[in-house]
């Protein structure tokens, strides 16, 4: 007898799909998402492809242009310097606590996924790299020891993977978690805020300036993705068709 899978478990594989599919740059900013042709690609009724969609726009990884086209979302560098101010006031606090908290076990998980990040860089894997690193600073958000904190961060993680993963300075982020860890490993609060600072505001540069080309943040008229054809779905031919 065939397995009938839960509504919620069939929404949530949808969701993941698509929202890995953004983050990788599958989908690109401006490309439409229809309910019929999701369905019949992932072999679903319309209702769990809708209710994945409207998740999607309370993570802020899509929106409506109207009632009937649903898009990616194009983000302008504001939305991007909300977000990395957002992820400033909060991760380098964070890391502050885990310096103080941090056990052996901890650091032990963090030196394995600093070994895992070499490795992946070696081989220029972006996805994997992307993958590894969001998992190390999750687990120095955990070591933190708060999950009220851990609560707030996370609507905006998957919009933070979603903007690094456009930064390919692999080698170079590499180094700084390796010195983001040996200030944490430390136990010295200050100094580990201190590397926390200057790793995300230098990612922040760094991301900005491989999305819209300027080195500032400043808000603009740019949006990510527009130069690349979004808006018409021909960002990577992954774009579907609406119903007007």
């Amino acid at each position: 007898m065939k397995t009938v899978e839960p509504l919620g478990a069939v929404r949530e594989r949808v969701l993941g799909s698509l929202r890995q599919e953004i983050i990788a740059g599958r989908l690109l900013p401006g490309d439409r998402l229809v309910e019929r042709e999701l369905a019949e690609r992932f072999g679903v009724s319309r209702v769990p492809v809708r209710e994945a969609i409207r998740a999607l726009v309370a993570e802020g990884f899509v929106h409506f242009e109207t009632p009937r086209r649903t898009v990616v979302r194009r983000l302008t560098p504001t939305d991007v310097t909300e977000l990395f101010e957002l992820r400033e006031a909060l991760e380098v606090y964070a890391t502050g606590l885990a310096a103080e908290r941090a056990t052996r076990a901890d650091l032990a998980e963090l030196e394995e996924l600093l070994d895992r990040a070499a490795e992946a860089t070696a081989a220029d894997d972006a996805e994997a790299i992307t993958d590894i690193n969001t998992r190390f600073h999750d687990r120095i958000l955990a070591m933190a020891g708060n999950s009220l904190l851990i609560s707030v961060m996370d609507p905006v993680d998957g919009r933070l993977r979603w903007l690094t993963r456009r930064n390919e300075e692999w080698p170079l982020l590499l180094s700084e978690h390796r010195e983001l860890y040996a200030a944490i490993a430390s136990g010295d609060r200050e100094r580990a805020r201190a590397h926390a600072l200057a790793h995300v505001q230098a990612n922040h540069r760094s991301t900005v300036r491989h999305l819209f080309g300027d080195g500032d943040g400043d808000a603009g008229d740019e949006h990510f993705g527009q130069s690349k054809g979004a808006g018409t779905g021909a960002g990577t031919g992954a774009g579907f068709e609406g119903e007007e």
